[in-house]
């Protein structure tokens, strides 16, 4: 569903990202790993269209999107949740939720506030809350729920599990096995490789902008020597 090939990208004349690629197929979980500063924050904005790619091709459902507006990209169906979260602090979150409302794909089953409140229970029992008034975890959970009202069919989750208490950690994992088995293809940057492992089905290692390392998570776990090299502190 996503394919993205000799993608690289500048900040100036600093050359950030250079000659990324990648795949995720509908209902996979791919987990895009690497230390602080390896490149996959920017990764996920340039496959957004917010950070402009100097060269390379991003690909979704068989159309090309490379270069395109982040809002006509969101319109096709890919859905980004960014690590800095950006709720809406003075919206309540179902205010939240119905600014990302958008129409389902046909024969799609739409994301509504009800299906929401029973991926992420906590965030029903505070419906009527103001975003500034939640917890970090809270937080983390409406800006996801928030880009599912958008209906997409693969989201971009940057940092999810980051600085989050370890029970918040887990109903993110449920939460991320669930929309896979609906089918929903993810893109999901971590440095957490016990979370990671628990949710994905392959791995691919990012280190100064560079792609290092890619296969199946069982692979990555066999390979200490991968492991140590990018991703120990």
């Amino acid at each position: 569903m996503l394919k993205v090939s000799g993608l690289s990208a500048h900040y100036g004349r600093a050359h950030i990202l250079e000659e990324v690629a990648l795949e995720v197929a509908a209902g996979e979980v791919v987990v895009l790993l690497g230390r602080n500063g390896a490149g996959k924050s920017t990764t996920m904005k340039a496959i957004m269209g917010l950070v402009p790619p100097s060269a390379g091709r991003v690909e979704f459902d068989g159309a090309e999107i490379t270069g395109r507006e982040p809002f006509e990209i969101a319109r096709r169906g890919l859905g980004y949740v960014p690590e800095e979260r950006r709720i809406f602090t003075e919206l309540t979150v179902l205010e939240n939720l119905e600014v990302g409302r958008r129409p389902a794909p046909p024969g799609a089953t739409p994301w509504t506030p009800a299906r929401l409140f029973e991926l992420f229970p906590s965030l029903g029992r505070m419906q009527d809350r103001p975003g500034g008034r939640m917890s970090g975890g809270e937080q983390q959970m409406l800006t996801i729920a928030r880009t599912l009202m958008g209906n997409p069919r693969l989201i971009l989750l940057d940092e999810p599990s980051e600085g989050l208490a370890p029970v918040v950690v887990e109903r993110m994992a449920e939460a991320i096995v669930t929309l896979k088995a609906s089918g929903l293809g993810i893109l999901l940057s971590e440095q957490n490789l016990h979370f990671a492992r628990g949710v994905s089905d392959r791995a691919t290692i990012i280190e100064k902008g560079r792609i290092r390392w890619s296969g199946t998570i069982p692979a990555l776990l066999e390979a200490e020597e991968v492991r140590e090299q990018y991703l120990s502190v």
